[in-house]
């Protein structure tokens, strides 16, 4: 398998070998739905949170007493039968754990993204993407260029501050280390720029 190499302004020059233990693999949909489904549940910050009964204030004494009232028993006002008490089976903070998803299936789960991305032609490879100045619009006439609407996922071997700073202001755009993405990432967007240190990088670190 071999991909087309292109410079910055969209003109071919080169190409370079893509390994078929990463980009050859058939994707399946129902393996990387379960991979997504743990990442998604993984980001959840389980920041909401209700009172239980310990904690809403009041509901010390006992309404009526047990007994001889023809009412129902009752031990507390702050019940979650009552109105005004606690809520029953409510979002609790730092409830959720994480789930644990193997390593070995992760790598296999961006495999098949990164194939997935391979036989529909939405992965882009470039010589170089670097640029001057922190300005956002020579990172958006770059992409341009190269045909990029859309989610995209710019893959880039080492960090590059200035091409970061340039970037951040467009929201349909993510940076990523090659050593960094993950197949939610891949599947996420709509075209996968990868610099060619970056794919010579995700070889390396599948050997």
């Amino acid at each position: 398998m071999e991909a087309k190499v292109i410079d910055v302004d969209g003109k071919e020059v080169g190409a370079i070998a893509l390994s078929e233990q990463i980009f050859g693999h058939k994707p399946s949909k129902r393996f990387l739905h379960e991979f997504v489904t743990v990442y998604l549940a993984n980001q959840r910050a389980w920041t909401s949170n209700t009172k239980s009964r310990t904690e809403v204030a009041g509901g010390g004494r006992k309404p009526w007493k047990q007994k001889g009232t023809g009412r129902a028993r009752a031990g507390s006002t702050r019940s979650g039968l009552w109105r005004h008490g606690a809520i029953i089976h409510g979002p609790r903070m730092g409830r959720g754990s994480r789930l644990d998803y193997p390593r070995r299936k992760a790598k296999l789960a961006l495999a098949q993204a990164l194939s997935a991305r391979v036989q529909e032609g939405s992965l882009i490879c470039v010589k170089d993407f670097s640029i001057k100045e922190p300005k956002t619009k020579l990172v958006a006439t770059a992409l341009a260029k190269l045909g990029c609407a859309g989610r995209v996922l710019l893959v880039i071997d080492a960090p590059n501050e200035v091409l970061m700073r340039a970037s951040r202001n467009i929201s349909s755009v993510l940076v990523r280390l090659a050593s960094d993405i993950n197949a939610y990432e891949v599947l996420h967007c709509k075209k996968l720029v990868i610099t060619q240190p970056a794919l010579e990088k995700i070889g390396a670190r599948w050997n």
